[in-house]
């Protein structure tokens, strides 16, 4: 029996999550569940799971949640605040950690799972973005397992040779290859995409993801930031890493070894699947999720994606080859224009417009230390500079 703490328990990556553990109750236990501020959602969890510990990042929902539990007579100690976060990612009760919370917000309680070398199950790729050189040192220091739920990460990290870690460059392999389903938007006219709204932007063809995901998706930003996390974890330079778009989402990413061969991993579009085996790892257990029928896919279609109509994928691969401040500049702008956006201030193009921007203005920045705090600063003056762009 395995412990389990979930950061981000009521989102899209946390409820499939917990499903998976219904499913293999004699497994794995819940230790701790956390999220922003859905009481009703966590009450819910906290009756079905009992876990020790339950953080909700709102401290008025956190006491609101502690009185409601308190009422049905649960006995889910409740905490607060992202110290709250960072201290139940390393609780000695749980050997994984489920890092699934949206944004930069889930880079220090994953820092603190991994310094507790924890085996952690990262589905929130914006700290390997934003520090992936500091997450894989303290990785290496601590002892921790790190195993990327990314469908995409997931699928190459299953296809990599056997005793393949993350943050070592695989024996072998000539290219890996990122799949994208193409979004909502693969065949829009581009004189329409000025005229987006969000709700046409979160609405994916293939898959059922949070609003700011969503978006990143219609955009191509999420496989941009792939990009990056794949040269981060799998310690390969940009050129070693192609994107294609694969409109039907049955093939989840490919690995070109030297001798030609190819090995893809193939599946239905549901994060149970990666979920499931992040957690089995080594081991396969059930994740509630049926074969892929072949003869119902039909056909398999790959293509280059067209960097006009995906601008924010280009900008990626330029921030991957600049390197030094400019991924987690990419990064914070990025969540900011999303934000804004999803709010009504700011069209769909002038997403990629804000980002491009922000990162030219990075340029005559000095380049940080690579420590938390630097990282840290970067974010917060990135996040300022999108700001400025947006209300210009």
């Amino acid at each position: 029996m395995q412990g389990l703490v979930v950061l981000g328990a009521t989102g899209t990556i946390g409820r499939n999550t917990l499903d998976v553990v219904r499913r293999n109750a004699q497994r794995i236990k819940v230790c701790a569940l956390t999220a922003h501020r859905d009481v009703q959602g966590m009450l819910e969890l906290c009756a079905e799971f009992r876990p020790l510990f339950a953080v909700l990042s709102d401290p008025a929902a956190a006491r609101a949640l502690q009185a409601q539990l308190a009422q049905s007579g649960l006995p889910t100690r409740v905490l607060a605040g992202p110290d709250a976060l960072a201290e139940v990612a390393s609780l000695p009760e749980a050997e994984q950690v489920m890092c699934a919370i949206v944004g930069a917000a889930g880079l220090l309680p994953t820092l603190s799972a991994v310094r507790a070398g924890k085996r952690v199950l990262i589905a929130n790729k914006e700290p390997l973005v934003m520090a992936g050189s500091l997450l894989l040192a303290e990785a290496a220091r601590c002892g921790a397992t790190l195993i990327p739920i990314d469908s995409e990460h997931n699928a190459i990290f299953q296809c990599l040779p056997a005793g393949s870690r993350c943050g070592h460059a695989p024996a072998g392999v000539r290219r890996l290859i990122l799949t994208a389903s193409g979004g909502p938007f693969r065949e829009t006219p581009l004189e329409a995409l000025d005229k987006v709204t969000p709700a046409q932007a979160v609405r994916h063809p293939n898959w059922v993801m949070g609003p700011k995901i969503s978006v990143d998706s219609a955009t191509m930003m999420n496989k941009g930031l792939e990009l990056i996390e794949a040269s981060v974890l799998y310690a390969l330079p940009g050129a070693q890493i192609d994107v294609v778009i694969h409109p039907e989402s049955a093939v989840h990413s490919i690995v070109e070894y030297l001798d030609g061969s190819m090995l893809a991993q193939l599946g239905a579009s549901d994060m149970r699947v990666p979920i499931a085996h992040a957690l089995a790892w080594p081991e396969r257990w059930q994740s509630g999720v049926g074969g892929l029928d072949l003869a119902t896919v039909g056909r398999l279609r790959f293509e280059s994606p067209d960097l006009q109509r995906f601008p924010c994928l280009g900008l990626a691969r330029a921030a991957l080859e600049a390197g030094g401040n400019a991924p987690n500049v990419l990064n914070a702008a990025n969540e900011v224009a999303v934000q804004a956006f999803l709010d009504g201030r700011l069209s769909y193009t002038g997403i990629a417009r804000v980002i491009e921007k922000t990162l030219e203005a990075s340029a005559a920045t000095p380049a940080g230390s690579g420590d938390l705090e630097s990282i840290l600063a970067i974010d917060a003056w990135a996040r300022a500079k999108a700001g400025e762009w947006i209300h210009a």
